[in-house]
């Protein structure tokens, strides 16, 4: 006797979706349902229906509970997380399950939360707040300021002092107030207070080829720093809702979005949506949800909000989008860049990549005739580029690596009333601690790598794995206790700048000093009024902060991505060279930016300073393409790591062993460049192809005879295509 089936992808790693017996009344394709998992119960989304199973209907386990009556994700959001799947090699519960927010995966009911309110009734229009303040005074401020606004909101009462709460209980039960309960998505209306400035003409072409944009297009919009692609953004985005569309705006970074907000919200009309990590679960779910339903007409969110159901698609721009931080490093290891595109080409809809220092790969792209490439060449209000100098420190005294040159001049554009920004793209106090008398460093014992020394908290803390130790008092080799910090970090930087400039307000800014929900707002807005002359900070502040009164930039150290071993380790100095110094002179007054090395001559540095990113790009292309490295070919990381050394090695040689011969060139495999993480060994294949499909190709029939080795199972083990990180 045949049985209706539904297939439910479930989060796990599982191949594809599994057969359940569906209810009497089967639930639609996207909608969530409860099923039975060995002895555990989980939800899963319906992938599609069928007659049959391959199982005998006695060993098919049956729907539990259906969760959604309609479906939560649309036919065009599962073709994309399907695509998404193929092309990354992740099991497709798990593409699915990174698309929801948390409580949607729990089960939670796809609905927004509730705000209740008071509002005025005619009855209480009409009252006498006169005659009521002798004998019942709360009540009568209450009702004076119903009167006067018509509504009161739950976060408005504890400023009205006393018991609020009853007083407006008593002012509805004699029917001068009534209790309103209405769905609330959390939504920040945009008010378009803001003029739209005049577009120069290089900002007005790349506008008009947005515009005359139909149907899918995909444009990298080139800008050097400070030339204005945000008003680009504005000016389509508006183009957009004009046409009662939405736009997705996706961006790198969280401490991108607040900056970006007031700026949409003081120029565009319409509703304003959020998503992102810092957000409680409850606020992400409204935003997913307002999104969906159309309720919102703009949603800027980091690099899961690639996912977000759409009502009403009609553009996709994605900031700042050669940064590394739009492609997952851990499960389902996708690029919200490259998902971007494919849903933008599968909505037929434009999308807008934009950078001042575009990845290799969009460059290649836009060479190849991919992407529209627009270029933005001029600062917007006549700003002019800043001036670079390269400091040579070698033999040179240094206070705390800050040389008598950079101090020099720092104090100089203080003294003119300037800001200054300080770069160092190493947190903590020192990134060790060294015994003096024997030799000894503080190293993490689950880790190759050493302790950063953070001295605010008197800690011991690896950055790769998260553990932490107090403070030795004594050398636990020879007994010493002649312990120094050797090296540099913000904090240690930040003591020499407080010594150096005591009566400048200086602010740090990176991930220990910002940890707080809201502080990094809260600095930044210190920043921004002028209340902080001094800044010092880590790759936090290189990216897109918009910071009109800086006029000198210095960069601590640049010689630390001068020598990396990862083949992309030079594209991501120069793109944070050319960022950080993006902050200087971007208003009416002329910027600077000195750069300290031990290595002046490097051919990276002169490139950048005599002839700018475009020439270290097209240099850079070149040497990738006689490397045989991406962009010019496609590239996979077999990864493998396991509490021994041996294990990942012999899961390794066996996957490499069942490999089938094709054109596909395997590397390796060899230990990773940091072999032991968090207590782990690993190791790592390279696969390599110069045509993408031959590369697919290959891992659709390879992947799943490694996962049929015996050695897996003594492994965690991971497949991760277009990797951004080799190390």
């Amino acid at each position: 006797m045949s049985v209706a089936v539904v297939k439910v992808a479930v989060p796990g790693p599982l191949a594809g979706p599994l057969d359940y017996r569906a209810p009497a009344f089967p639930p639609p394709v996207g909608a969530r349902v409860q099923v039975p998992l060995g002895r555990r119960r989980v939800v899963g989304v319906v992938t599609g229906h069928a007659g049959e199973s391959e199982l005998p209907p006695d060993r098919l386990r049956a729907v539990e509970t259906v969760l959604d009556e309609t479906p939560l994700l649309d036919t065009e959001l599962l073709a994309l997380l399907r695509w998404g799947a193929q092309y990354y090699h992740h099991p497709l519960g798990d593409c699915i399950a990174t698309a929801l927010p948390r409580r949607l995966r729990q089960g939670a009911p796809a609905t927004p939360g509730e705000e209740r309110y008071w509002r005025l009734t005619e009855a209480g229009a009409a009252a006498n707040v006169t005659a009521l303040r002798a004998r019942a005074p709360r009540q009568a401020l209450l009702l004076a300021e119903l009167q006067a606004a018509g509504v009161l909101r739950p976060a408005q009462l504890p400023g009205m002092g006393g018991d609020a709460r009853g007083a407006l209980e008593r002012l509805a039960s004699r029917g001068w107030a009534e209790v309103v309960q209405r769905r609330d998505y959390g939504l920040i209306e945009g008010d378009s207070e803001d003029p739209a400035p005049a577009l120069n003409r290089e900002q007005a072409d790349a506008a008009a080829a947005l515009a005359a944009a139909t149907g899918f297009t995909a444009l990298l919009l080139d800008g050097v720093t400070g030339s204005g692609k945000t008003e680009v953004y504005l000016d389509a985005i508006a183009r957009c809702l004009a046409a009662g569309r939405q736009a997705l705006v996706i961006v790198p970074e969280i401490g991108l979005t607040p900056q970006l907000l007031t700026r949409f919200r003081r120029r565009l009309r319409g509703r304003l949506a959020v998503l992102h990590s810092g957000l409680a679960d409850g606020e992400r779910l409204d935003a997913w949800l307002a999104a969906r339903e159309g309720v919102a007409d703009v949603i800027i969110g980091t690099r899961s909000a690639v996912f977000t159901p759409l009502a009403r698609p009609g553009l996709i721009v994605v900031d700042e989008e050669h940064d590394a931080s739009l492609k997952q490093q851990d499960g389902f290891r996708y690029s919200a860049r490259d998902l971007a595109v494919i849903r933008a080409q599968r909505l037929d809809l434009p999308v807008v990549l934009g950078s001042a220092t575009p990845s290799l790969e969009s460059l290649a792209n836009a060479g190849r005739g991919r992407y529209r490439h627009l270029h933005l060449g001029e600062r917007a209000g006549g700003a002019r580029p800043p001036r670079f100098g390269l400091l040579d420190v070698r033999g040179r005294p240094m206070q705390e690596g800050l040389s008598q040159p950079l101090l020099q001049r720092v104090r100089e554009h203080l003294d003119h009333d300037g800001q200054v920004l300080l770069f160092l793209n190493r947190r903590g106090y020192a990134p060790t601690l060294l015994c003096h008398e024997c030799g000894w460093m503080a190293e993490c014992e689950r880790c190759d790598a050493r302790y950063t020394y953070h001295r605010g908290r008197a800690r011991l803390h690896c950055h790769h794995c998260d553990r932490e130790q107090p403070l030795p008092r004594h050398c636990p080799e020879c007994g010493s206790v002649d312990l120094r910090p050797l090296g540099l970090g913000t904090e240690r930087v930040e003591a020499a700048l407080e010594a150096a400039f005591p009566e400048t307000s200086l602010v740090r800014i990176d991930r220990d000093s910002t940890r707080r929900r809201g502080s990094f707002e809260t600095r930044m807005e210190a920043v921004r009024r002028g209340e902080a002359r001094l800044l010092l900070g880590t790759q936090m502040l290189a990216k897109g902060h918009h910071l009109p009164a800086v006029t000198l930039v210095g960069i601590i150290d640049a010689d630390q991505g001068l020598f990396g071993a990862d083949f992309r380790a030079p594209e991501r100095l120069a793109q944070l060279i050319v960022q950080v110094a993006g902050r200087a002179g971007r208003a009416e007054r002329p910027g600077e930016v000195l750069i300290q090395t031990h290595h002046p001559e490097h051919p990276l540095l002169q490139t950048l300073i005599h002839h700018g990113y475009p020439a270290f790009a097209q240099a850079a292309l070149a040497e990738r393409q006689a490397a045989g490295l991406p962009p010019e070919r496609s590239l996979a990381l077999l990864r493998a790591e396991a509490p021994g050394a041996a294990a990942p090695r012999a899961f390794l040689d066996a996957a490499r062993n069942t490999a089938p011969a094709t054109r596909v060139e395997l590397l390796g495999p060899l230990p990773a460049p940091m072999e032991r993480r968090a207590g782990r060994y690993r190791a790592q294949l390279m696969l390599q192809a110069d045509a993408r499909r031959d590369l697919h190709a290959l891992l659709d029939v390879w992947l799943p005879r490694v996962a049929a080795l015996p050695e897996a199972r003594r492994v965690r083990w991971s497949i991760d295509v277009d990797p951004v990180e080799t190390l």
